[in-house]
């Protein structure tokens, strides 16, 4: 922290404890005009004074640093999309249509940092990642800029080109991704400093896809297991995402980080491929019962606080104390519906502005499909997002499915 902000601080938590310098100076043994220093910025008080000066308000020394931590922080993926409408998904070696082709942002931070950003532009919303030297570095970065995102968190790396994804997107609103890691294969706890971090909420994705934590760790399972642990060591709340991958080791690479989890939010696909559970019946069908075992598998393996799963049709919460929310998704015309891309990313803000704000698990989950649900009129991951107030209603507009 800076002079200037650190002196704010003690000027701030000064007044709330009602001390005037003076008083302030006396408890502390020293001058009331170093206490008028500290406050103006122009000094810091001795490293021995950290601890009593922490006592005397009251405060952890991390909060006497930092002052109460605001904003949501999302690290892990950042991309661009290279979307591409077709006609049909074709056979090998058959002919398919691209109608058409658009650049969007992608990935986990930049989806769900701009969809927040647009949601509440008054949240400090800040970008955690790597991205090359190249143009569609550039694009994303001035994309996430664009919606006042703080992006100097940012790592531009010469060794590896911006990650990307070639999306091929059906009329039907379902999608198929073809990603080249890139830069993203890089990024590591290496690039997080995570002792400056000033957020209330980090919200990592995805579990999967970020080679450097997935790799093992011999004392916590995973490097991401670590990461996270580090970051709960510092007040900050822990949120994850996994992205969909059906080659992957789900229990060896996920259950490790559930233990310094204290939201996870995926899909039923995710979240039931852990435990070996099937979402859904033979009949086709979401079977409630499987995605609430899985869900509660999850729970038993260390989350601290909720579980959050997602499909088409609705969302799940299930919390510390074994309350368990279902919530149907809204009734969107198929006319209305131009593309997905990103809808999960949107669900994820959602969740994570609730959760930030301190929702209800019911209004959690009923504001995170209403988001996902603009997601579904823009062909891209970002353009379709509202803002809270228009967000809160769409219920009121196209109702919810039944079960």
């Amino acid at each position: 922290m800076d002079p200037k902000s650190f002196g704010l601080n003690i000027a701030a938590l000064r007044r709330k404890c009602g001390f005037t310098q003076a008083a302030l100076a006396s408890k502390l043994s020293v001058s009331d005009k170093t206490v008028s220093k500290w406050e103006t910025g122009l000094g810091f008080p001795e490293i021995t004074q950290l601890p009593v000066l922490a006592n005397v308000f009251g405060v952890t020394i991390d909060y006497l640093m930092i002052g109460e931590r605001k904003g949501i922080a999302i690290a892990g993926n950042i991309l661009t999309d290279i979307v591409k409408n077709i006609d049909c998904y074709p056979n090998i070696g058959m002919l398919s249509n691209i109608t058409s082709i658009s650049h969007a942002v992608g990935g986990c931070v930049s989806n769900t940092a701009i969809d927040i950003a647009k949601i509440d532009n008054t949240i400090p919303v800040s970008a955690i990642g790597c991205i090359g030297n190249d143009d569609y570095g550039r694009y994303v970065i001035g994309q996430l800029q664009k919606y006042g995102i703080d992006t100097s968190r940012v790592n531009i790396r010469d060794d590896a080109p911006t990650s990307f994804s070639d999306v091929m997107n059906l009329e039907s609103g379902e999608r198929t991704f073809f990603h080249a890691r890139g830069a993203n294969a890089l990024f590591s706890p290496d690039d997080i400093d995570i002792a400056s971090l000033q957020c209330s909420i980090l919200h990592i994705g995805y579990i999967l896809l970020l080679d450097k934590f997935d790799e093992e760790d011999a004392e916590y399972g995973t490097v991401m297991a670590r990461f996270l642990h580090a970051v709960q060591e510092r007040g900050i709340k822990t949120s994850v995402d996994v992205v969909s991958d059906s080659s992957a080791d789900y229990p060896k690479i996920i259950i490790p980080a559930l233990k310094y989890c204290d939201y996870i939010i995926f899909n039923e696909l995710e979240c039931c491929n852990i435990w070996g559970e099937n979402p859904y019946t033979e009949s086709g069908n979401i079977d409630i019962e499987a995605i609430k075992r899985a869900m509660q598998k999850t729970m038993d393996s260390g989350v601290r606080e909720k579980v959050i799963v997602h499909c088409k049709k609705a969302g799940f919460c299930l919390d510390n104390e074994g309350n368990f929310t279902v919530v149907p998704s809204l009734k969107i015309p198929s006319e209305k519906i131009r593309g997905s891309v990103g809808a999960g990313d949107a669900y994820c803000a959602g969740c994570l502005y609730g959760l930030y704000n301190g929702f209800a698990d019911r209004d959690i989950l009923e504001f995170a499909s209403a988001a996902a649900a603009c997601n579904l009129f823009s062909e891209n991951a970002v353009d379709g997002m509202k803002n809270h107030k228009e967000i809160n209603k769409m219920e009121e507009e196209f109702g919810r499915l039944r079960l």
